[in-house]
């Protein structure tokens, strides 16, 4: 029996990014800041943003596939999961709030779009 693996490039980066934002956390007793640029980052915020690349990829990926609820579900939580780490990162309480604010309404959006289905 000879089964091949079909691989798709598309949902392997993005399960290979969320698998690495888990990682990034669970070593965030064990590891100090590790050096970004010029910078010392906590592994749990480089969690964080590779978590946010992983949902904005993500939409993408399930918008080529023609599944435009799954795509606007992640394209929205990865644009309110970006404000939120960046505000968070900057000290922007504006931008901290706008992350807030687009997951609220995007929450609301989405079961409006569910709804109608």
């Amino acid at each position: 029996m000879t089964d091949a693996l079909e691989f798709e490039a598309g949902p392997a980066a993005v399960g290979t990014l969320v698998g690495l934002a888990g990682l990034t956390f669970l070593l965030e007793p064990v590891v100090g800041p590790v050096p970004v640029g010029g910078l010392r980052v906590r592994p749990v915020a480089l969690s964080a943003a590779v978590l946010a690349v992983a949902l904005l990829v993500g939409a993408v990926v399930f918008y080529r596939r023609g599944r435009r609820l799954f795509a606007l579900a992640h394209g929205i939580f990865g644009v309110a999961w970006t404000g939120i780490v960046v505000g968070t990162a900057t000290g922007s309480g504006t931008v901290l709030l706008g992350g807030v604010v687009v997951l609220i309404a995007g929450c609301g959006f989405l079961v409006s779009q569910r709804r109608e289905r």
